[in-house]
């Protein structure tokens, strides 16, 4: 019996400090994904924290380095990479803390290297319908080629304004749902952590109950035993 007892409490008292260190510790969460020519990717933790001014390296399955990023104050890093093979990514945000992901070949930029064979075709008008609209232009005294360019360079500018907004306002109304998502799996955690010291409680519980009966078969064997031999 004095056996299972140290065993049974052994076993408890590991789980239950195995269970309030991790109560107060967060997970990291990092992801990346393809943003134009460059890989934009963001660091924290399950609380909601953001790994601000963190340093990210990436390497190749090799371990070969292939650049290196830092995160800004809502832990967002951008690299631009230059080489198609997998990007693994690493940063270490101390006390224990290190995210580690990985972006396989097929959710890179297109066209890296300056491989523009990759990027989707963009199918152009008619040449017909171009012909038309020149002379149109050309009627009313406008130069087809120069109201081109300057739409051309009106459009760029105005989408090279918008992106950045675009990217923090997408920040911003996912982070709430980061929580949630975060806060869901540390509860299921906690649950499992709940249900495996219960689990093993029913088993200490069983092997006390198996204890009990052997010492009682042992204690009626040694009782007729003396009684045969009275």
């Amino acid at each position: 019996m004095t056996n299972f007892k140290t065993l049974f409490f052994g076993a408890l008292m590991m789980l239950v400090g195995g269970f309030v260190v991790p109560a107060e510790a967060h997970k990291v969460i990092a992801s990346a994904y393809a943003e134009g020519s460059v890989i934009e990717g963001e660091i924290g933790f399950s609380n909601g924290d953001m790994a601000t001014d963190a340093l990210v390296e990436v390497f190749d399955d090799d371990g070969n380095k292939l650049g290196e990023a830092r995160t800004d104050e809502d832990g967002v890093f951008q690299f631009t990479p230059t080489k198609a093979v997998p990007h693994i990514f690493k940063a270490n945000l101390g006390a224990g803390h290190v995210a580690e992901f990985r972006m396989d070949v097929g959710d890179l930029p297109d066209g890296i290297g300056g491989d523009a064979s990759a990027a989707a075709p963009v199918q152009a008008p008619a040449a017909a319908e171009v012909a038309a609209v020149e002379d149109e232009l050309q009627a009313e005294g406008v130069d087809p080629a120069a109201l081109k360019e300057l739409i051309e360079a009106a459009v760029n500018d105005q989408i090279a304004q918008m992106k950045p907004i675009v990217a923090q306002a997408v920040r911003k109304e996912t982070k709430p749902l980061r929580k949630t998502v975060a806060a869901y799996m540390e509860k299921n955690d906690m649950q499992a952590i709940l249900g495996g010291i219960g689990y093993i409680i029913g088993l200490c519980g069983v092997g006390f109950y198996v204890a009990a009966r052997m010492e009682r078969k042992k204690a009626m064997a040694g009782a007729a035993k003396r009684e045969g031999v009275a």
